[in-house]
């Protein structure tokens, strides 16, 4: 337990539960739904409306050995090369193993996926994959018809919900166990104001951390809560520096910002093309399915093509198919792109990458269990081991759907065997300084120049002193930042260009204030983890070491945030992620745990000190 918490007011109103699940993604209702069945007062809790997050967005489709010939072995074999060498193996197996399945009881609840006249799923391919095995719906708005499908759901079983909620923090008994969560509702809804849900489970689903960066297919709602809140609970996190920028996002403009258009992997996996301005086909030649790479390949190679031409965007090549398939296939990008003055069916697309997907997150087991009991952890907001260094493409779906399963089959069978007791208060709470609406600008700003696409130990180093100031300034100078003796905070202003404008702005409890704050932290930690991390390897890129290093690295980055507010960035001794309750074995691991792995974390052999300790977050 680390005793910090946001900067908010005593909850005014509580309610019971067995279990509360955040977020409304696939993960999330998918939890909720199955808890539910399983007899456990479930309730839901979403920032937005139940079908306003990440999930619905989601376009390309969801990947599972459903074709004929497709094995779950060979979905793995594809999933490990493009995870570069830091994938779970055991988690990756009970990934493609459960999945078919998953994907079956999915349709049950009413998803429904494009089908052929005979009735059969319709499949089709993406990078990295070298089968068709991804099953679509509505052509490219798969996310949200399984959003629909699923809301239906929660709402024909009655499953208690609280919308327009962004939660805060979390509530422990006096044994550490998580009591249930503090919540602030705004404005509509059952309740209003900050209130608190008791449960002796929490369940994160609370999707990415996409709008960290000022470019991101990620929609507002995506400010990295879920990681922000573990920290702060004492949760560790591992791999926050494996970022995956997404290639082909519609280019509006260089000062474009916020949530940018995605223009689907699944276009290229009909047969589009990259090509320059001239026309030239640049993926042809740099790996063997060329365009069809896995993402950080193609996101690296657009980049470099960027850099040699000195331009801006590169360019999606689909005009080939014609009107009518557009207008079948496409529907939902073919409407975008003419919305922002582009037709791809008599042009090229102009495209670029974006911030999309965190293949990190809160570190969890093949249980969703975090290393606070009682907290669980799934879909993008959790690190499960799945991803490795780089996700394959269409397998965040398909990881919401089996280990939310896994995690409320975890929560029933536990459900009257271990009971938290009452919320307990930190005998001396420690409040993060908060940071007012304006600095999230800055933070942006800060992250895209510094830790983007391309990375290097200047631009990190520069990012870090940057967002080391953005904290001092909030917390009222060095001197309250390093005794916590911080009260009402401030927060410079800047300019678009990332200087100041000398106004200083006092920030006051609110939504928006949280988001940012809670933004700031999730920066500090990926920063601490991409300098620490110097190779490059999957969607991690250090221009100053271009090389994938195995001896040293192959290994991940393990963060906490320590109860002075500092990080505490380890790695582990081997590729393994170790258990999350020291000294127990990770439910599925062959064999005893591997020695050396059996503690939380081991110091990093790249520095010389026993431990790190990062500035404060």
């Amino acid at each position: 337990m680390t005793g910090i918490r946001l900067q908010a007011p005593a909850p005014g109103w509580a309610i019971d539960a067995d279990v509360v699940v955040v977020g409304s993604g696939v993960a999330g209702l998918t939890a909720a739904l199955r808890c539910t069945a399983a007899g456990l007062r479930t309730v839901v809790v979403t920032k937005a409306r139940l079908d306003d997050g990440s999930t619905r967005w989601a376009q390309g489709g969801i990947a599972a050995a459903l074709g004929d010939g497709d094995t779950p072995a060979q979905h793995m074999d594809d999933t490990l090369v493009a995870g570069a060498g830091l994938c779970d193996e055991v988690a990756v197996r009970t990934l493609v193993t459960e999945g078919p399945d998953a994907v079956r009881r999915l349709i049950a609840t009413g998803a429904r996926f494009d089908t052929d006249p005979a009735g059969t799923i319709e499949l089709t391919r993406e990078g990295g994959h070298h089968r068709r095995r991804i099953a679509h719906a509505g052509g490219d708005a798969t996310g949200a018809e399984i959003s629909r499908a699923l809301v239906d759901a929660v709402r024909e079983r009655a499953v208690r919900t609280i919308e327009n909620a962004l939660v805060l923090d979390l509530l422990t008994d006096a044994d550490g166990r998580t009591a249930g969560v503090t919540l602030h509702v705004m404005g509509e809804g059952q309740h209003d104001g900050v209130g608190a849900v008791h449960a002796p489970a929490v369940v994160l689903a609370t999707g990415g951390m996409g709008q960290v960066f000022s470019a991101t297919t990620n929609p507002a709602v995506s400010t990295g809560d879920g990681v922000a809140l573990a920290l702060r609970a004492g949760a560790e996190v591992s791999d926050l520096e494996f970022v995956q920028f997404h290639p082909t996002v519609l280019f509006l403009g260089r000062e474009a910002e916020g949530q940018q258009p995605l223009v689907s992997e699944a276009v290229r996996g009909e047969g589009a093309h990259l090509v320059d301005a001239d026309g030239v086909r640049f993926m042809v030649g740099q790996h063997e399915l060329a365009e069809l790479a896995p993402r950080d390949i193609v996101a690296k190679g657009i980049m470099r093509r960027m850099r040699e031409q000195g331009a801006s965007h590169m360019y999606l090549d689909a005009r080939h198919f014609g009107a009518r398939m557009w207008e079948s296939r496409f529907p939902t990008i073919l409407a975008a792109c003419r919305a922002h003055g582009f037709d791809p069916v008599t042009e090229p697309i102009p495209v670029a990458p974006a911030a999309h997907y965190a293949s990190g997150g809160v570190r969890t087991d093949l249980r969703g269990r975090t290393t606070v009991p009682g907290l669980y952890a799934c879909g993008e907001v959790a690190c499960t081991g799945v991803h490795g260094a780089n996700r394959l493409a269409s397998n965040s779906l398909l990881e919401g759907l089996v280990f939310a399963e896994r995690i409320a089959d975890e929560i029933a069978a536990a459900a009257g065997t271990s009971r938290a007791g009452a919320p307990a208060p930190h005998p001396a709470p420690r409040v993060l300084p908060l940071l007012d609406p304006s600095a999230r600008a800055r933070v942006q700003h800060v992250m895209t120049h510094g830790a983007g696409v391309l990375r290097s130990a200047a631009s990190l180093a520069e990012a870090a002193e940057q967002l080391d100031a953005v904290y001092a300034e909030a917390a009222g100078g060095p001197t309250a930042a390093a005794t916590g003796t911080e009260g009402t905070s401030t927060t410079r202003t800047e300019g678009t260009d990332g200087t100041s404008t000398g106004a200083d702005k006092t920030a006051e409890p609110g939504v928006e204030s949280w988001e940012t704050t809670n933004l700031l932290c999730v920066a500090r930690v990926l920063v601490a983890a991409a300098r620490r991390r110097e190779e490059t390897r999957g969607c991690h890129w250090r221009e100053d070491h271009p090389d994938r290093d195995d001896t040293a690295w192959r290994r991940h980055l393990v963060v906490r945030l320590a109860p002075d507010r500092s990080l505490d960035v380890r790695t582990t001794d081997t590729q393994e992620l170790p258990p999350t309750t020291p000294g127990a074995r990770t439910p599925g691991t062959p064999g005893p745990a591997t020695p050396g792995t059996t503690t939380p974390t081991t110091p990093d052999p790249a520095d010389k000190a026993a431990a790190r300790r990062e500035p404060q977050a």
